[in-house]
């Protein structure tokens, strides 16, 4: 028999609401729920329409990505079916585009939401660019903050605007909303291009090599979000200590916070009744000829670590066979 739920909303039953959400959250399931719940008017327009993919957590066990949504997700919950080339089958994506449905999610323990670059009724497109600045291990937020600030540059010097917010972990997220005209492979392109321009205005903080060993220490400025991908939306709390959460920040204050200073406890009472990160977005922009022709010409980054690590491997194969070769004896 099933245990009577602590409260419904919006007709969910919402339930162990008292449990602490996972180890070091400093938050239990009713703060996540309470959080979700509040800022629902300003996370649900990052959700809807998009397939949606989120990170649960359940008492003891280790946080888990769900795509596919479960046999037992409710009705009302709509659904959309997405090919998937890598598993060769279908799947069954939430489009999280109401309270009721994001509550159904806390209350299932969600602590995460990644929604799709792209909406569901437009495939061809995606709605913006994503740059994500993820600074070296054991690296302060303050470096990912200098290579944000390249990003910015390279985007004024290329007649685009863009929003930034913390990602809830120790990086940092560009937004650049783009027209409907852009091609996915153009919008892949022109990220590309912004993050090599970034990466020339200061190469001793940022760099766009793939391959973390040819990082040496500086911010990797991840231009690999494109076409299927997803990113955490803005106001998602995240899996981390203190269930930290993605928030809109101006780029003036960008040096004076921490990813620290927003979690699902802080948040609403930073937000009061504005909605920052609707605020901070530009319209959708059209992507100048320069930048796409540059793009164009630069590998894509995950095709060009592929070769690279085969040929380092092969490499390494040969330095091997050579090393163990029996040496000639000198002549006697």
């Amino acid at each position: 028999m099933a245990s009577k739920p602590d409260e419904t909303r919006d007709g969910v039953d919402l339930t162990n609401l008292d449990q602490p959400l996972f180890d070091g959250a400093e938050a239990t399931k009713r703060d996540l729920v309470d959080y979700l719940d509040a800022v629902h008017g300003r996370i649900l327009p990052e959700l809807r329409e998009r397939p949606l993919s989120v990170v649960r957590i359940r008492p003891g066990q280790p946080k888990f990505m769900q795509k596919n949504v479960p046999k037992y997700t409710p009705e009302w919950v709509k659904t959309v079916q997405v090919w998937a080339e890598a598993s060769k089958r279908e799947v069954s994506y939430a489009l999280c585009d109401d309270r009721r449905t994001l509550l159904w999610f806390a209350n299932q323990r969600a602590v995460e939401y990644h929604p799709t670059l792209m909406r569901a009724g437009r495939w061809d497109r995606v709605t913006h660019l994503v740059l994500d600045l993820d600074p070296p291990e054991g690296e302060t937020f303050a470096m990912a903050v200098q290579a944000v600030l390249l990003v910015r540059q390279a985007l004024t010097d290329s007649g685009l605007a863009g929003a930034v917010k913390t990602s809830g972990a120790k990086g940092v997220h560009v937004i650049v909303p783009i027209a409907d005209t852009v091609t996915i492979e153009d919008a892949a392109a022109a990220t590309r291009a912004i993050a090599a321009r970034a990466e020339k205005l200061d190469p001793s903080v940022a760099t766009t090599a793939y391959i973390k060993e040819d990082r040496h220490g500086k911010v990797f400025v991840d231009s690999t979000r494109s076409g299927g991908a997803t990113v955490v939306a803005a106001y998602s709390p995240r899996v981390r200590p203190g269930t930290t959460v993605s928030f809109p920040v101006s780029w003036d204050d960008l040096e004076s916070v921490s990813p620290r200073d927003f979690t699902v406890r802080t948040a609403p009472g930073l937000l009061g009744d504005r909605d920052p990160w609707a605020d901070a977005l530009p319209a959708p922009q059209q992507i100048p000829e320069d930048v796409l022709e540059e793009g164009r010409a630069i590998p894509v980054a995950r095709v060009a670590a592929m070769h690279e690590g085969k040929r380092r491997k092969r490499a390494r194969e040969a330095q091997a066979e050579t090393d163990a070769a029996p040496q000639d004896k000198p002549a006697t």
